[in-house]
């Protein structure tokens, strides 16, 4: 039956605790204040052309084509247009402190962490029987079998099977230990013998090993991934107190995901 439902900020702020997203907000909203101070020690700007840009970028990312499909897309996030405008505003303002901190280290962290960044494609099938994965990789060296064929028998679940156990490009971080020192030893396209794990025997198809090259799309990860272990570590020197005045008490929320350390 149709109703109507009011919901308020302290039914937000209900919500947001229940489901514990309290945290994560408190840890955005910390780096926020982090990024602003550090841009204004900095010295950097954002002028009105890359705000603009910036705009455009954000409403071509949501596929807001229309002016009517930005206002729709405004009110649904309880947005305005001045919010709009200091949400762009922020992504700027990170990118470049991210930038500014960074990007003259970028060469030095590449052959520093050079093997982080070999990354590798490749198809796997999971076993709970170490000795039926090791008949099939037999199989697969003497051509009796192909490795689409043993994922899609031995696969169940149907988008990996349709996929035909393709994980993708990864990098060796993302490769269990035992994994990876196979994997980036391998002469591709080439099967690896099964690798127990404590998940089973893993029956890898090494497609390719991709060496690093410091392109662009590596600058901005790294980039990136720098920026974002300087916040968390930033993060950690802040006493964070956090008051919520839905049931009129004030609550220090940091002990779960803060240390104070000054």
């Amino acid at each position: 039956m149709p109703h109507n439902l009011t919901i308020s900020t302290s039914d937000i702020i209900h919500s947001l605790k229940l489901s514990c997203q309290i945290p994560a907000v408190v840890e955005a909203i910390a780096s926020q204040s982090i990024i602003t101070e550090a841009a204004q020690a900095a010295g950097i700007t954002v002028t009105p052309e890359e705000l603009q840009q910036e705009g455009d970028n954000l409403r071509f990312a949501k596929k807001l084509v229309k002016a009517k499909d930005t206002w729709s897309w405004l009110e649904k996030h309880h947005l305005s247009v001045d919010q709009f405008e200091e949400l762009a505003y922020n992504n700027i303002l990170s990118r470049k402190l991210a930038n500014h901190l960074f990007s003259n280290q970028l060469e030095k962290h590449f052959y520093e962490h050079q093997l982080d960044y070999i990354a590798a494609v490749t198809y796997e099938v999971v076993f709970e029987d170490r000795d039926l994965a090791l008949e099939l990789f037999y199989a697969l060296e003497e051509g009796e079998i192909n490795f689409p064929d043993i994922a899609r028998l031995y696969i169940s679940e149907p988008e990996a099977r349709r996929a035909y156990g393709y994980k993708g490009l990864r990098y060796r971080k993302d490769f269990r230990p035992e994994i990876a020192a196979a994997v980036f030893a391998a002469a591709p396209p080439e099967a690896l013998k099964p690798i127990t794990t404590p998940k089973g025997a893993y029956l890898i198809w090494v497609e390719e090993v991709i060496q690093p090259q410091l392109d662009e799309q590596l600058r901005q990860k790294i980039i990136t991934e720098s920026f974002s272990d300087w916040l968390k570590q930033q993060i950690t020197t802040m006493k964070i107190v956090t008051q919520i005045d839905s049931d009129g008490s004030q609550e220090e929320l940091r002990d779960m995901l803060f240390t104070k350390t000054k």
